[in-house]
């Protein structure tokens, strides 16, 4: 089984991105982190993206807000960001805490700084095809993964499971712009496992840890894992029992090392297509 490791597709993304860069006038275009309160994985998010945007020369401040903070107070700051020029996009980490509208934050949010695809603006886009709007970042890098390992999703029957708006839905657009014939599962699909037996590419994006293993994979079909969990040894894993997979898949990602190393590329990849875009 060929391992698809997050690393290799990040370093391809690295090129691109040098290469972009040559492009842009003036300092590094600047990514702004939004953070409220104190949530474990937002914080390790925020460490990967900022180590991310440093190795590839590219400049990151984190806004750090306490998370009992009022939805004026917050939503006044997050506008003083929204309108720097000096940042030329912004990673909003979510959920916000509750008394906060994330609705009105996302309708906020600069079409053109939205580098994780929230606003409105972008998820319609995403939806129409247009190319011009920035679709999530989790989403985009399993495209990447699919690219960079020259595995195409064109003509293949594609299994989506998980239905959210940070991955299934616009994965499910974007695999179709590529000319996958696509199905999206969920916790009411019936026969899940025959149907995601069926998929020559799976993508497991559910958010429950080990939840898929061989038995949900037909044979020498590409696997796709972009759960992040913690097992109950308190080790990270994916939604797919990945040891499981060997003899039954031809190539899969892991969990750590595969989509999670990839997704923080394709946000620096959108920082320095915002940049380019507002010169």
């Amino acid at each position: 089984m060929q391992v698809l490791k997050g690393a290799e597709v990040s370093a391809k993304i690295k090129e691109e991105v040098q290469g972009l860069l040559g492009s842009v006038e003036g300092p590094a275009p600047k990514l702004a982190i939004v953070r409220v309160g104190e949530r474990p994985d937002d914080m390790s998010y925020e460490r990967g993206a900022i180590k991310k945007m440093e190795n590839f020369g590219l400049r990151v401040q984190s806004y750090v807000f306490p998370g009992d903070i009022g939805d004026a107070e917050f939503k006044e700051h997050f506008a003083a960001i929204n309108r720097d020029p000096d940042v030329a996009g912004i990673l909003l980490l979510r959920p916000l805490p509750g008394q906060i509208c994330e609705s009105d934050i996302e309708k906020m949010i600069d079409p053109a700084k939205d580098l994780d695809g929230i606003s409105p603006a972008n998820i319609a886009k995403v939806f129409a095809g247009d190319e011009s709007g920035f679709a999530p970042c989790t989403a985009e890098a399993v495209m990447e993964v699919l690219r960079a390992f020259d595995i195409s999703p064109k003509g293949k029957r594609v299994t989506i499971v998980g239905r959210s708006m940070v991955v299934g839905r616009p994965l499910s657009m974007l695999m179709l712009k590529a000319n996958a014939t696509v199905t999206i599962c969920h916790t009411k699909t019936a026969d899940l496992e025959g149907t995601c037996r069926n998929a020559e590419i799976l993508v497991a994006a559910a958010g429950r840890a080990k939840m898929l293993d061989k038995r949900f994979v037909g044979q020498d079909a590409v696997v796709i894992d972009v759960g992040i969990n913690v097992d109950e040894n308190g080790k990270l894993c994916g939604d797919v029992d990945y040891a499981s997979l060997d003899g039954t898949a031809s190539a899969a990602t892991p969990v750590p090392g595969g989509v999670g190393a990839v997704t923080t590329a394709v946000l620096a990849k959108h920082l320095v297509r915002a940049a380019l875009a507002g010169k």
